[in-house]
């Protein structure tokens, strides 16, 4: 599942249900003689700042690469599920073309994606990418894609909030016991304030569960990826603390069912005082939600052991010509692939037009590469920095795991279990997961 969509500027990236015309079977050449290739997830008019920061660096690139034409698709959400499949099927997805990590594996498991391995030694920022993040999408030694951004799970917390409730906001909770005694006393302020919240409806219940059990030491199926392996001591140790919090302490409050937008509102509003985020949610905290950025910091997850990762990246149509390949690697890393520099790397420019810099994420690069960006980063940052270090030091001792394979399906399962023990005081916890686990196995064993 994604997050927020990772961005460090004003809303969410957004393109998915394209217009169907000029994609990848149209041929690579354009009347001029120049190789022309279709891209998407160009910001939607709405999203003013961010489509003209967009259109600006495609201009650049062309100006650089006069043989090249590079015309962009926009729309909202940048990867649309009700249409993604039938674009690739019916040949009319982009020449390069956006997707979650969750779906790398299965755009090449259906032969719709260029192989890459040829050519990847033209992308110059390739050898610098984190290769946790690479490895997506690398299939059977092969490479199919190349990552944009990722994003790492953690806790954000409200920092005026700790300190009404007597907590030390610059030594946030580390233990999953930890968070419960910290909720706890939040909650006791009263006035509607609620000490954690979560996730439990629309998918994201299940996705949250997920990074929950990461965070434990667990995992949702088995290393072959054939079987369910939620029936766990880590499986029940995520739901009995959610069932405690929420029927022994009183600490989640009484509405549940919650989604993304009811947990942000909350947090927006000065009502809440911590839920599993990633830094991506913070400038919507502020920019829509009503936060101010001087409130909100972030830990590490919970737990110790894990955090659950995601992200996006670039593919390339089947059909794609090895100019068309060419062409696209190149603007890849004109866009999004310069430390310091384009479409997500610009923090100047971000800066000037009031976006936020300085967030601990997306980090892509490592290095010499990751040095230079983060330099660039911190001398625009206006941001306080040091509300996020917390995270930034603990995630140096989490595994870094990416979703499990059917993520959304999975993630559809795993809602019941969780909304069942945030609505129902007597829910049996054993039978849910057992229950769980024989669906999960029949949603492994169907592919």
């Amino acid at each position: 599942m994604r997050s927020t969509g990772i961005r460090r500027t004003l809303v969410a990236l957004g393109v998915g249900a394209l217009t169907l015309t000029a994609c990848g079977s149209d041929g690579d050449r354009a009347a001029d003689g120049k190789t022309r290739i279709t891209v998407n997830c160009m910001p939607p008019r709405s999203a003013e700042v961010d489509r003209r920061f967009f259109e600006e660096d495609v201009a650049a690139f062309e100006r650089k690469n006069p043989d090249i034409d590079v015309v962009p698709h926009d729309a909202f959400p940048c990867q649309d599920p009700k249409t993604f499949d039938a674009k690739l099927a019916g040949g009319q997805m982009e020449d390069v073309f956006y997707t979650y990590f969750t779906d790398a594996r299965h755009v090449v498991d259906i032969k719709q994606a260029a192989d890459l391995t040829p050519y990847v030694k033209e992308l110059k920022s390739y050898g610098t990418i984190q290769r946790q993040l690479r490895d997506v999408y690398t299939v059977d030694g092969r490479i199919y894609g190349v990552p944009r951004t990722g994003y790492s799970m953690g806790l954000v917390y409200h920092r005026q909030l700790f300190e009404r409730a007597g907590l030390d906001p610059d030594r946030p909770p580390t233990t999953w016991p930890e968070v419960r005694a910290a909720a706890k006393r939040i909650a006791a302020l009263g006035g509607g304030t609620v000490g954690y919240a979560d996730y439990s409806a629309q998918n994201q219940g299940g996705w949250h569960f997920t990074a929950e059990l990461y965070s434990r030491g667990g995992d949702v199926v088995t290393p072959d990826g054939k079987k369910a392996a939620v029936d766990s001591p880590e499986g029940r140790a995520v739901l009995r603390t959610l069932h405690d919090m929420r029927w022994t302490d009183g600490s989640m409050g009484g509405k549940q069912l919650l989604v993304i937008n009811d947990v942000q509102q909350m947090m927006g509003a000065g009502k809440l005082g911590m839920y599993l985020a990633a830094p991506d949610n913070i400038p919507i905290l502020v920019k829509e939600k009503g936060a101010e950025y001087e409130d909100l910091a972030l830990a590490p997850m919970p737990g110790g052991r894990a955090t659950l990762i995601g992200g996006d990246g670039y593919m390339f149509h089947r059909k794609a010509s090895p100019e068309q390949i060419r062409a696209g690697l190149k603007w890849l890393d004109h866009m999004f692939l310069t430390p310091g520099d384009g479409f997500l790397g610009d923090y100047a420019r971000a800066k000037k037009n009031d976006a936020p810099v300085g967030l601990p994420e997306p980090r892509l690069f490592t290095g010499a590469a990751d040095a230079r960006d983060q330099q660039v980063k911190e001398s625009h940052a206006n941001v306080p920095v040091e509300n996020y270090q917390a995270f930034l030091d603990g995630n140096q001792d989490l595994e870094m795991r990416i979703e499990p394979p059917q993520a959304q399906q999975l993630y559809s399962v795993l809602d019941g279990v969780v909304s069942a023990v945030l609505t129902k005081e007597d829910a049996d916890i054993d039978r849910l997961l057992e229950d769980a686990s024989a669906k999960i196995d029949g949603i492994l064993a169907r592919g």
